[in-house]
């Protein structure tokens, strides 16, 4: 069987081929897309783990957030990824799967394995990405988040950093088969901001579901900041 119908169990390595990927996607974006990072302060400055819990745009999401946090932390940066990106999503889909150092998680079957491997990353000093929505958004909003990242939390105890993209939807839409970096109609780049949000401690709150309740709140207090933004600049 060729290897890319075939699902990873395992966590994936980046590779120098990864890199050299990573540094090429964050080059491209950054002369393409508007990219502004928003309080990277409130990133963990030191080698311990930590759990980010991000809104899920588009693809290239790990790659624009990896491109905000400090350069001594990429080796320590991975992914939670579906286990079928190498296989349903062609080159993009197995280049992202590298550059993110995918963690497999199988979104067709049990969770379970993916959510252990996860578990053991952040007991090793893993920085680990998480995306509660389990797949892209299909109108630009926040959907139904799982309780998974939470879960991760509580039982490491590794803080949490909400990660809130903003103009994703707009650059690579699971609509587009490529990037439209390009606002054609006002001859410019689009914009796109990756904002960090303040640490949660899980040790704060008295349940899972508490701190999913914390976690899903400072995202969608970010969704509507962004939409009201909009909607005034607009008017």
């Amino acid at each position: 069987m060729c290897k890319w119908n075939r699902k990873p169990t395992e966590m994936q390595e980046r590779g120098w081929s990864g890199y050299v990927l990573y540094r090429l996607g964050l080059f491209f974006s950054r002369v393409l897309i508007r990219l502004q990072y928003i309080n990277q302060s409130n990133i963990p400055n030191d080698d311990s783990p930590y759990l980010v819990v991000a809104n899920h745009q588009t693809m290239f999401d790990g790659l624009w957030i990896m491109g905000g946090i400090p350069k001594k932390q990429i080796p320590q940066f991975s992914c939670l990824a579906g286990s079928d990106l190498e296989r349903n999503f062609g080159l993009t889909g197995r280049i992202m799967f590298r550059v993110g150092k995918a963690i497999p998680i199988d979104r067709e079957g049990s969770p379970i394995r993916g959510l252990i491997l996860a578990r053991r990353a952040l007991k090793k000093g893993s920085i680990v990405l998480i995306h509660p929505e389990g797949t892209r958004t299909y109108d630009g909003r926040i959907a139904k988040m799982k309780n998974g990242a939470a879960y991760l939390a509580y039982k490491t105890g590794v803080p949490v950093v909400p990660v809130y993209i903003d103009g994703g939807f707009e650059v690579f839409s699971r609509y587009m088969s490529v990037p439209q970096p390009i606002d054609w109609k006002r001859l410019r780049r689009k914009k796109m901001t990756v904002e960090f949000c303040p640490p949660i401690d899980p040790a704060d709150y008295d349940s899972i579901s508490d701190l999913m309740d914390a976690i899903s709140r400072v995202l969608h207090e970010k969704e509507e900041e962004a939409f009201t933004a909009r909607a005034q600049s607009k008017a």
